[in-house]
């Protein structure tokens, strides 16, 4: 099945990078290269693409549509590895950096992956299918303590206990192995006046997701060392779907550009930690009304750009 590569703020993202000729990029998410022929299509025969991603399919379809340009490497990893992949291709540092959080189009429309609970099958909801864990593992072995605690933090669901306390009732008369049985467990535990601002199912099918992925330390880990991948003036443009990641895209961007843990009444700083760069978007940038209209699954993305100053 091919990946839809329908790509979210594309003019923003490759102006945000500020892209050069003989630049070196890396497009930690790869996805459908939707982003990255853009980025190719910018680049001279000096320049270098990276391209990353751990979903197989992925790389086979970004492979098959960047083969045109013999500057572009595919590599089937997670982004969190982004510096060993870099080392094999001999690069210690990059001109930027992409990375779109989103779960591709693909992912949601093939029904074998389990990621979509408006369509029936197995409870997969792997990105890397190497990966013995599904969201089965997850639905069928946790306690209802840490159900609760997954459906409420990364789900942010005001009726995670309600939600935790069925899927436990439900599975102990039979294990719980579709995504649409999930779901009609999970609409069960929803009082019905609540049932019509969007389908109940979604915030537990993500809070799951993420948490079989182990998505928030991923980006948490990971963002912080790729700052340093940065040549100075490199930029990272992080594309996000979630407050949870964009709350942590923002505070890490935060960070980096103000890291002194001195008292705010202190005259002079004394903690000696140095700023790493500056926040480029002072106000998250998110999609047109124009992309809104074209692409309604652009609806909740946010858009954060850091740019890297050495000397700072």
């Amino acid at each position: 099945m091919d990946f839809e590569h329908i790509p979210v703020m594309l003019q923003e993202t490759v102006e945000g990078l500020c892209i050069k000729p003989d630049g070196v990029y890396v497009d930690g998410t790869v996805g459908g290269a939707g982003h990255s022929l853009e980025i190719a299509r910018r680049l001279g025969k000096k320049g270098r693409l990276i391209c990353i991603d751990q979903d197989q399919e992925a790389v086979e379809t970004a492979g098959e549509r960047l083969k045109k340009f013999e500057n572009v490497t595919v590599v089937r990893s997670n982004y969190i590895h982004m510096k060993d992949v870099l080392w094999q291709q001999n690069i210690e540092e990059v001109d930027g950096i992409l990375l779109d959080l989103g779960v591709s189009s693909h992912q949601l429309d093939d029904a074998e992956r389990g990621f979509s609970y408006m369509k029936d099958a197995p409870l997969d909801m792997r990105m890397d299918q190497r990966k013995e864990k599904t969201a089965r593992d997850i639905v069928n072995e946790y306690d209802e303590k840490k159900l609760f605690r997954i459906i409420k933090e990364y789900g942010e669901d005001r009726f995670a206990g309600s939600i935790a306390r069925r899927i436990v009732a439900a599975r102990e008369k039979t294990p719980i192995n579709t995504t649409g049985e999930l779901a009609e467990i999970i609409r069960s535990a929803i009082p019905a006046r609540f049932r019509d601002n969007g389908n109940p199912a979604k915030r537990t099918f993500q809070a799951i997701r993420i948490e079989l992925n182990n998505e928030l330390g991923v980006l948490e880990e990971g963002l912080t060392e790729m700052i340093d991948l940065l040549k100075d003036n490199g930029r990272i443009c992080v594309i996000t779907f979630h407050s949870l990641e964009d709350r942590i895209v923002k505070d890490i961007f935060k960070n980096a550009e103000d890291p002194c843990t001195c008292p705010p009444d202190f005259p002079v700083c004394i903690c000696g930690k140095k700023p790493r760069g500056r926040v480029i978007t002072r106000r998250v940038i998110k999609p047109s009304e124009e992309e809104l209209l074209r692409n309604r699954r652009s609806s909740s993305a946010k858009l954060r750009i850091f740019e890297r100053h050495k000397g700072a």
